[in-house]
């Protein structure tokens, strides 16, 4: 007999065409029943719906916070360019300076080359002034190609959202690149008057006799060309100082606006949690709806699947009592929880030391409900931490290397610890009835009932029995 009809074969011992309360009551009863049970389905739908929509947003959540902080670094470093630049500004006037100061000195070398010797002290350390600024300036400008890199790829993955940081990180990367290539130029022109530099100490070296005159001269052309060149160092570091400083004004603007955007997915998000607890609510209170009307003693859609899932568990409970009073299985053996990592399995598979006696014992009694209805989908008893150590052989295949294929096909010796499995692993109530929605893979769905009994030994809840069937 197809148990989906027994919840039609209600007899109250009616007269045909009788109209009395006892004729109206079952149908009644029986189109709130289908009410309360098509209330969990689209309660379970929106629940879901919201779930995932509460996943994505949390992402999203994630990845513009990664953007912010991106966009914070950056704005950082450009200001430290900005600093630096600055210094190196004020570096290459102080050098300017001293670079006129040394040659007003040199003009007078002809009369005292000695002095010739404190001009190039002073234009030594002012080079080294400006090749550590330049140094300063190559390091800090890698480090922002760096940073606008990672923010390129933040960008990416922030989508539409991300498009318009994406242009100011490619802008900060020309910056940087810039600012590197003209580091890269500051410090040949100083190797350039280093050298030269060189060459006026060994002109200061000359005889004070009548090499003197031609020594000043020469000292005199090389401080001119030293002068030179310092005006376009000058010129350079000004200029990187300007777009440093423009780049750096754009980068906090768009930080402030990636703030605000942060903010506000993050409020998204919350508003989002909240739909998704309320909708929770509406479902657990759909399934109270469901539960009491398979309590109430009528009969319903779901009544065959109670009384048989829970005598299915209590069939359970005994053979594990029986287990242990034999001494087939100790009683400690039954209650581990040290479940042990299965080596190279993907999803993780783990063992207990009762795996063995349940492959042995669950399938004789598990495989026979699989046949009750075509809309039963597996059985299988759980632990109170929703680890299922046996499932039904169609769902126990070998694992291989497709981690997707395993998910589908290995669940045996898996926890399944979301809300309807623990709910089914937790449940002391003679039975739970459940609503949720199954994954199958592609973005396709299937709306699930699942029912579950207790399954006790000696008095003490070990689990519990599911049985999950698809909405009619």
């Amino acid at each position: 007999m197809d148990m989906r009809s027994t919840a039609k074969n209600i007899d109250l011992d009616e007269e045909p065409g009788a109209k009395g309360p006892s004729a109206v009551l079952p149908k009644t009863f029986s189109l709130l029943a289908g009410k309360a049970s098509g209330l969990g389905r689209e309660a379970a739908e929106i629940a879901g719906a919201l779930e995932d929509l509460s996943a994505v947003s949390q992402r999203q959540v994630e990845t513009f916070a990664s953007v912010h902080l991106q966009a914070l670094e950056m704005s950082r470093a450009n200001g430290s360019i900005a600093d630096s630049a600055r210094e190196a500004e004020g570096a290459a006037r102080v050098a300017r300076g001293t670079v006129s100061e040394a040659l007003d000195g040199t003009r007078a070398l002809a009369q005292a080359v000695g002095h010739m010797e404190e001009g190039v002290d002073a234009v030594t350390r002012a080079l080294t002034g400006v090749s550590t600024a330049a140094t300063e300036i190559g390091a800090i400008a890698f480090q922002t190609r760096l940073l606008a890199f990672n923010a390129s790829v933040e960008a990416v993955r922030a989508g539409e959202a991300g498009r318009g940081f994406a242009v100011v990180a490619q802008a900060i990367k020309d910056l940087a690149q810039q600012a590197q290539a003209s580091s890269e130029q500051i410090g040949q022109t100083v190797a350039a008057l280093e050298q030269r530099i060189s060459e006026l100490a060994r002109h200061a070296e000359l005889d004070r006799g009548g090499k003197a005159n031609s020594a000043g001269d020469a000292i005199e052309e090389a401080v001119t060309a030293v002068t030179q060149a310092f005006d376009g160092v000058q010129n350079r570091i000004t200029g990187i100082a300007a777009l440093a400083a423009a780049n750096l004004q754009t980068c906090e603007a768009v930080t402030h606006v990636f703030g605000e955007l942060n903010g506000e997915v993050g409020r998204t998000g919350d508003n989002l949690a909240l739909a998704s607890e309320r909708a929770h609510d509406l479902l657990l209170l759909s399934e109270e709806l469901i539960e009491l009307s398979a309590a109430s003693g009528m009969e319903t859609e779901d009544s065959p699947f109670i009384a048989v899932v829970r005598d299915a568990a209590a069939q359970i409970s005994k053979l594990f009592e029986e287990a242990v009073e034999q001494g087939e299985l100790g009683l400690k053996d039954l209650g581990d929880v040290q479940y042990q990592a299965i080596e190279g399995t993907d999803p993780v598979q783990y063992w207990t030391r009762y795996v063995d006696f349940t492959d042995r014992h669950l399938p004789e009694i598990q495989e026979p409900l699989l046949g009750l209805s075509d809309l039963v989908v597996f059985c299988a008893a759980v632990d109170r931490n929703g680890y299922l150590p046996t499932h039904n052989r169609k769902f126990s295949a070998v694992p291989g290397r497709d981690p997707v294929w395993n998910a589908a096909h290995c669940r045996n010796r898996r926890i399944f610890n979301d809300r309807t499995g623990l709910g089914a692993a937790r449940s002391r109530k003679p039975f739970l009835l459940q609503t949720y929605r199954r994954d199958m893979g592609g973005g396709q769905f299937v709306m699930m009932k699942d029912l579950s009994s207790p399954i006790t030994v000696f008095g003490r809840h070990w689990g519990g029995l599911r049985l999950a069937y698809r909405f009619e």
